[in-house]
């Protein structure tokens, strides 16, 4: 029976705790500047063919590999979505000194990078961009004529904004030409060409003129972008456009289970509007480790997506249901589906199916029915509700039938279960 098996599984699952999460393929790249010199790159990629391509804007003064940017992308890489993410100039392992950096540069480096993925994988269909480099994305998108959609995490409407960091020091770069200026703990030399060019562009026009689908991601709770900037965004911008709240997530998304989620609402959000989608699967499912935690799993069977995850009191992150919450489930559904279609044969007015399932670790002592009278076993306790107007005998009848659901069957029954190592 299967309920014999069950501890195995249980073994097995917490034997993953003791493992590191394994991440998606990663390729290195580098593509040259529109200044000469070369910026580095990284390609997250899915375990198969990816069906389209993204590309990824780190915010001021990060990198390619913030907690934000590598959440994201590799949770869309486990979606089927190969993610770019590079290094602005004199960033990161970049070359080039970020000191002759603008946002206008900012903005040709976008355009270089899918001038890059265009010559040697596929163009961008998808733009995302985080805090400034969401800005600098609105603005550079009308160029990228193959994207179809665009994403910003924590943006500010205009790229002004960014003088409130140098707001101790706008005299003195002014005044001398270049300053240097403690950002997140870090000196970054900042001249005023720098200043200047941001006073060249008009957000107002950029984004109403946008031509592809807006999502715009951010917290109410930022402290350094603050979510009025997302509200002027939206009501710059035309339809289709959407608005989802990041909740108390700080403005880096340094926490993982916020650039988890982030990644979650964004992947399906993509999915309306991306040209190609990965091809059905078949009948199996995969499992892939989705990289966020130590337990979290992207589920993919046929065209449908899932993701299953341990409760945070269990070491995880709590971004799907556990397992057993799948296990259930399964049982659940299935059991309503059997109600449904014995009750729409023998026209008995059935409106609604509601089954409430819960799992536990019982001592066998305490089952009279069950044949194992030692140890502990599984108890898979199932309440159904039936609505509409039915007699006790018909009531009776769909109570029957539900025990004979083919999950629940299979859950009874003598299952077979070979494994092996793939290749």
């Amino acid at each position: 029976m299967i309920f014999e098996v069950l501890p195995l599984i249980v073994g097995v699952l917490s034997g993953l705790k003791r493992l590191e999460p394994l991440f998606m393929p990663f390729k290195t790249l580098r593509f040259p500047s529109p200044q000469g010199h070369e910026l580095a790159a990284g390609l997250d990629l899915p375990d198969t063919e990816p069906h389209s391509y993204a590309l990824f804007a780190h915010c001021f003064t990060c990198s390619k590999d913030s907690k934000a940017a590598v959440g994201i992308s590799r949770a869309l890489a486990a979606r089927g979505i190969a993610v770019m993410r590079f290094d602005f100039t004199g960033l990161g392992a970049s070359g080039g000194d970020f000191a002759d950096s603008t946002f206008s540069s900012n903005m040709g480096e976008l355009l270089a990078a899918a001038d890059y993925l265009r010559a040697q994988y596929q163009a961008p269909q998808l733009l995302i961009g985080h805090s400034l480099g969401g800005a600098a994305m609105l603005s550079a998108a009308h160029a990228i004529v193959e994207a179809r959609a665009v994403a910003t995490i924590a943006a500010p409407y205009h790229p002004k904004h960014i003088e409130r960091l140098l707001v101790d020091s706008k005299e003195r770069i002014l005044a001398a030409g270049e300053a240097t200026v403690d950002i997140g703990g870090r000196p970054f030399t900042i001249r005023r060409q720098f200043l200047q060019d941001l006073e060249q562009h008009d957000p107002a026009k950029t984004i109403g003129a946008l031509g592809k689908a807006l999502l715009i991601l951010h917290s109410p709770r930022d402290s350094i972008v603050g979510i009025d900037n997302a509200a002027t965004i939206f009501t710059a911008a035309k339809h289709p456009k959407s608005f989802v709240s990041l909740d108390d997530a700080d403005h880096l998304l340094s926490r993982a289970k916020d650039a988890a989620y982030a990644a979650d609402v964004l992947a399906a959000w993509a999915s309306r509007y991306l040209e190609t989608h990965a091809a059905e699967r078949g009948p199996g499912v995969r499992i892939v480790e989705a990289g966020h935690g130590k337990f979290a799993q992207d589920i993919f069977a046929g065209r449908h997506r899932l993701r299953a995850d341990e409760p945070e009191s269990a070491g995880g992150m709590d971004t799907g249901p556990s397992p057993y919450d799948l296990l259930v489930a399964a049982l659940g559904s299935c059991t309503a589906m059997t109600i449904r279609v014995y009750a729409e044969s023998r026209n008995i007015p059935l409106e609604r199916v509601v089954v409430d399932l819960a799992h536990a670790k019982v001592h066998a002592a305490d089952c009279a029915d069950c044949e194992t009278r030692e140890g502990r076993i599984d108890r898979i306790e199932r309440v159904i509700t039936l609505e509409g107007d039915l007699d006790p005998q018909q009531r009776a009848k769909l109570l029957e039938i539900a025990n004979k659901c083919p999950v629940h069957r299979t859950l009874q029954s003598e299952v077979s279960m070979p494994t092996r190592l793939a290749g």
